[in-house]
């Protein structure tokens, strides 16, 4: 069973918008949130999707997913305090949802909605083959390791760098495992499942995603969002290649 675990729980203070979390914004007439869940709902290897959403906003992401007629949708929970609580919230979810049945778990950003479904089969093929997808994408300018003074310690090699992205995929009794640790010990302030299961020693697989397989947590980040749409869509009225 694969089920994508999406989290939505963020209330996006660096957007600025006033009204409504990122999630909730529109993009083309739709909400960053239905678009990203459209290339689950419409992927044929994904069997079911559960949400770790604002505990104050699921009245609202429920009348969306009605009203955008998303079917794989089992469960919507409140999201956590930190990043980490909500994707532990979605993955207790996804275990409610597999019950007995051996399932991969793709956990994704509410907010991240331009992946495509090439990188969503990579990523259950890379688990099923390794146990672990980490989406990532190759860096395109020099990076700097900065130490606290504010000099730079150190400047990776850029062909051996990488950012890392999402889905980011496990089997999900292996991810839980790890969530409990973590709590056990009173950490809850992992910035990310890669983050997590680096630090438990866990071995990690990359998979190349798209360049625009961006996070849309700034207002440039929005802006570019509905730039790549436009070009997609004029892709395809001028019958170009699609830049996916």
């Amino acid at each position: 069973m694969n089920i994508a675990v999406i989290f939505a729980g963020g209330v996006g203070s660096r957007m600025n918008s006033k009204d409504k979390p990122k999630q909730f914004l529109s993009v083309y007439g739709k909400p960053i949130i239905i678009h990203t869940l459209e290339i689950f709902e419409n992927h044929p290897e994904i069997d079911a999707i559960v949400i770790s959403c604002i505990e104050s906003w699921i009245d609202h992401l429920e009348t969306l997913i009605s009203h955008y007629d998303i079917k794989k949708v089992r469960k919507i929970v409140p999201g956590g305090a930190t990043g980490q609580l909500s994707i532990y919230n979605g993955l207790c979810a996804a275990k409610e949802t597999a019950q007995d049945e051996k399932a991969i778990v793709l956990i994704h950003d509410g907010v991240r909605p331009l992946i495509n479904a090439k990188v969503i089969s990579d990523n259950i093929s890379s688990v099923m083959k390794h146990g672990s997808a980490i989406t990532c994408v190759k860096v395109k300018e020099t990076v700097l390791v900065v130490s606290p003074n504010g000099s730079i310690d150190y400047v990776p090699d850029r062909e051996s760098s990488r950012l890392a992205r999402a889905p980011q995929s496990f089997w999900l009794d292996d991810i839980l495992d790890i969530h409990q640790s973590a709590l056990s010990e009173n950490r809850t302030d992992f910035i990310d499942s890669c983050t997590m299961m680096q630090h438990y020693g866990k071995e990690l697989f990359l998979v190349d995603g798209p360049q625009e397989n961006i996070k849309i947590t700034t207002p440039d980040d929005f802006y570019s969002m509905r730039a790549i749409l436009e070009a997609k869509e004029n892709a395809q009225i001028y019958g170009l290649e699609d830049i996916t």
